[in-house]
């Protein structure tokens, strides 16, 4: 259930004029015996009567603010989508939302699609053994050097803990676009990826051959060459061959090359370990890791893929109570649909940050950071900075999150900005621009809606440093 402060709100959403106000009756839950309701309603209504005068001011100031691009947006989409007959999926597909035709579901499970190029002597490697058995990621290790072999050792011999292997972990260069990038031993790292990327056994080999692998969503959209160079820059520069399209489904992780390969491009050796825990309690298992962990090393939760309470692929964060709230102030939400709306028009760029260009995280990353939130910067971390929340129970300023890449059918991949009135603000794709459009609540691609928490999200922001 989300806090008072918050449900007082509900019910107020932005509208064509960013100020006009529609549906102004905020859903109050009274208390069911009937006794106290005398008691009580007078203060509630009180109570509703306020907030909603400063949510009402909040949105004729964004209107007064906001850049006509914002404001323009928010009126002709929801325009288009009163005037359409359209559901708001349809209308969202037309209008550029990430929505795959596979993805999710059981179709996705039984015929992945990762892209693989034959590269010439990968047919046969002889160093990928056959996968026999996928092992959930569950946490990942990160230190600025080598970890010790003793915190493996430790590691492996904890309650809970089913497997756990060492790799490389750095933000290198690929094609000029700075990311992270896992430096692996093929065989020993293959059943912690995402199924279908663990399935393709042609990945792996041109992995071991000295390929590099790429998540889906970066080679489709930065247009990288299957079976083409591209530029590989870390302390030392490589030219690679792009082996597949495949995502890990790690922390935000677009990369992958072999051991060897990350050695010749300078990346620390040894100084990250990822951990499946299928059955432990994520929260404890984390806490006796720090224990021995060395200066400078964190532990987080890879929930994005396995989630501890839950269906795994879907938003909200782990053991959130009321305690680690509140939510976001009025006035952090009218800083940040204000900044948000000003981006409206501006450029998608893989990666893009701000405060000109915008890849989807980017977005809300920024945006976000004008009211003053920290925000962890790739999706499926921004769906760990709060409570999963209804759709009965959504406000602008919650964030949406969906699955848009069929080679890692459960990884939360895209994130848009809810603006209320079935309106929502994406950076959607290369080609396209920060855009206001119909939102799309439900069907097998929705991960589900999160109300964020400033100091739930400051700590995940904190834990992540490969995204």
């Amino acid at each position: 259930m989300r806090d008072g402060h918050r449900r007082l709100r509900s019910g107020l959403w932005i509208v064509v004029a960013l100020g006009v106000m529609a549906g102004l009756s905020p859903r109050i839950i009274l208390p069911s015996h009937p006794a106290a309701h005398a008691r009580q309603a007078g203060s509630l209504a009180a109570s509703a009567a306020q907030a909603q005068h400063r949510y009402a001011g909040m949105l004729a100031e964004i209107g007064k603010t906001a850049s006509s691009a914002g404001g323009g947006a928010v009126a002709e989409a929801a325009a288009a989508l009163a005037q359409s007959g359209q559901t708001e999926t349809v209308e969202a597909r037309e209008t550029g939302v990430l929505f795959p035709s596979a993805g999710s579901g059981s179709a996705a499970r039984t015929a992945p699609i990762v892209p693989v190029v034959r590269v010439a002597g990968s047919a046969h490697h002889p160093s990928v053994r056959p996968l026999r058995a996928l092992r959930p990621a569950d946490l990942l290790v990160v230190a600025p050097t080598t970890l010790p072999a003793a915190v493996l050792s430790r590691i492996r011999r904890l309650h809970g803990v089913t497997a756990a292997t060492q790799l490389d972990a750095a933000r290198i260069k690929v094609n000029g676009s700075l990311i992270p990038v896992l430096g692996v031993s093929p065989s020993a790292f293959r059943p912690f990826a995402a199924r279908p990327t663990a399935l393709s056994t042609a990945l792996w080999r041109n992995v071991a051959g000295g390929s590099i692998a790429v998540s889906y969503l970066m080679g489709q959209q930065e247009k990288l060459p299957l079976g083409g160079a591209v530029t590989v820059v870390g302390s030392r520069t490589e030219k690679l061959t792009v082996g597949g399209f495949g995502t890990v489904g790690i922390g935000g992780v677009d990369a992958v090359v072999s051991d060897q390969v990350a050695r010749s491009l300078g990346m620390p050796s040894g100084n990250a370990i990822v951990i499946s825990s299928p059955h432990a309690r994520l929260s404890t298992l984390i806490s006796e890791i720090q224990r021995f962990l060395p200066n400078g090393a964190s532990v987080s939760a890879l929930v994005a893929q396995a989630a501890e309470h839950g269906a795994a692929g879907s938003a909200g964060a782990l053991d959130v109570t009321a305690s680690d709230g509140p939510g976001l102030t009025v006035p952090q939400i009218r800083a940040f649909l204000k900044a948000a709306l000003s981006r409206v028009g501006m450029k998608y760029v893989w990666g893009g940050d701000g405060p000109a260009v915008f890849d989807c995280s980017g977005l809300v990353q920024w945006s976000m950071r004008q009211a003053g939130i920290v925000m962890p910067r790739v999706a499926n971390e921004q769906a760990q900075t709060g409570p999963l929340v209804s759709l009965a129970e959504l406000e602008p300023g919650d964030l949406l999150f969906y699955h848009t890449d069929p080679t890692a059918p459960e990884y939360i991949s895209h994130v848009a900005i809810y603006l209320g009135n079935g309106l929502m603000e994406q950076a959607p794709e290369p080609g396209m621009d920060v855009q206001v459009v119909p939102a799309i609540l439900g069907g097998t691609g929705f991960a589900g809606a999160v109300e964020v928490y400033p100091r739930v999200a400051a700590a995940v922001a904190a834990e992540n440093p490969v995204g």
